[in-house]
Formats: structure tokens, sequence, C-alpha cells
């Protein structure tokens, strides 16, 4: 059983498929790379570019439903959960103390909430945010901090945030080196301190952003242990099922480290 829990495979909602045809391509392709348990995660109220992503958690599992209706009629032996990717915006405190139903958690679990902090800043009011939502019962899941050029810079921040109850999900294809050397590298000092919970794919098209899941599980394996890649697998199904698991001690990444993020720095080596 192999879980996903971070991707864009329901149609129209967002940068993900556009339509149904594109679902069925892109679920066929997480079959063939062996995953079996996908939770839909798609954006609320992340801009991008010119679009605005707004999504409610009905219209999410209205979809959800539909995409396993269709899998099943097609004899894919793939099965889809609700979840949603929150973007940690401006006024998600009033979201929070108003909207709160509109936090859905992976699979409805009521548990695991997956939240994406920008990529160009990280946000004054992230720490305030993500405590809220543990005082509130939800265990939140900071998604591919890799990519945040405040994080590559301070890596200490996750670590706190770590230590305060926080998870951390890294995607696949920084692992694997798909999204450039300084997100591997970075993804990789995460391993190495303890700092990464869950791999998931973050996928959004069958061939431009594919799951690249079962890849970064084998350079895991390689380069680090079987134990750590089943340790992160089954992280994920623990999150499908809502249920709780322990985490491996985090460690604080070293000053030195923390200037990895320069190109021509020694740590900066392939791996």
């Amino acid at each position: 059983m192999i879980v996903d829990i971070h991707n864009h495979i329901l149609p129209g909602l967002d940068d993900g498929p556009k339509d149904w045809g594109e679902v069925k391509l892109l679920a066929q392709q997480a079959i063939e790379a062996g995953i079996s348990h996908v939770i839909a995660t798609p954006h609320h109220k992340h801009q991008h570019k010119e679009h605005f992503y707004e999504n409610s958690p009905s219209r999410i599992i209205d979809l959800v439903e539909e995409a396993n209706r269709l899998f099943k009629e097609n004899r894919m032996p793939i099965s889809v959960y609700p979840g949603i990717e929150f973007h940690l915006h401006e006024g998600i405190d009033l979201d929070i103390e108003h909207k709160l139903h509109d936090f859905l958690t992976l699979n409805d679990t009521g548990k695991y909430i997956l939240m994406e902090p920008p990529c160009s800043y990280y946000p004054c009011y992230t720490e305030d945010v993500l405590i809220r939502l543990l005082e509130k019962g939800f265990v939140p899941i900071l998604a591919h901090p890799e990519r945040n050029r405040v994080l590559r810079k301070h890596p200490e921040k996750i670590y706190n945030l770590v230590q305060m109850g926080v998870l951390v999900q890294v995607t696949a294809g920084s692992i694997t080196g798909v999204h450039g050397r300084r997100l591997k590298n970075f993804s990789m000092h995460l391993l190495d301190h303890n700092l990464v919970h869950f791999v998931a794919s973050d996928a959004h098209h069958f061939s431009r952003r594919k799951f690249e899941l079962m890849n970064a599980y084998e350079y895991i394996k390689a380069h680090y242990s079987d134990d750590l890649c089943m340790y992160l697998k089954r992280n994920s199904i623990k999150a499908l099922n809502g249920l709780d698991f322990s985490i491996e001690t985090p460690q604080l990444i070293d000053k030195k480290i923390q200037y990895f993020f320069f190109y021509n720095h020694p740590l900066n080596q392939v791996r």
C-alpha cells in the first residue's frame, strides 16, 4: 500500500488537470509508478499568477466521489481521498476564527491538515497560525518547505516548528533532483536531521509534473536506509487513517550548514 498525501489530481479546481481525460492519464501514471492511494489536495486561498484558487470542502468531496466512480468503471486500481492544500495567506487568522469548516483535513479525518507557505517570503504570522491550529486539535503538515527561500537560509525555523508539533512534507522531485540541485541538497539536509516526516509527489500533470514518489523512495532507500524509507511510507498510511505516530528526534541544523544555498559551497555536493 503506497499512499501519496499531496497531489492535484482533481479536475478544474486549480493548476492540476483541466478535465477528466487528463485525470485518467495522471491516475494511470500513478498506477504505473506503484501508487495505490492518493489524497487529493487542491489549492485553497492561493494566488497563482493571475488565478486565485478557492475550493470548498463539499466541492472537493463531490469530485473525489466522481473520480472514484470513474476509476472503478475503468478498472483502474487506485483510490482517491479528500484533502486540501491550505495557503498561509493574510487573513488566515479570520478563517480560523470564522471558517474553521473550510480546513479540510487529509481524508476528512479531522486530524492532519496540509499547510502551504509562500515560496518567496515567510509570513510573520506563520508560527502563531500553526499554534492556533494545534490548539484546535489539528496536526499541521508544512508542505514543501524546501521551496521557501527564507527557510532555506534559516532552517532553524523548521526545527522550531517541528519542536512545536508541526510535521514536514518534502516533495519527491526535490529529493530526486527533478526540481534542481539547490532544493535537492536542502531536502537532504532535512533528511539528515530528522526533519522530514512525509514525502509526497505534489503531482499536477501526467507528463510535466508527475507522480515521482516511488523514485524518491528508491533514492532514500539507496542513499539512506530501508528503515527510513519504510518509516516515511508508514507515516503516510497513518495520515490517511488519521492515526498518531512517533517521530524521530529532530536535530538542529548547524550554523555552518546554513550557507549551503550558495551553489559553490563545499556542502553542496552531488549525492
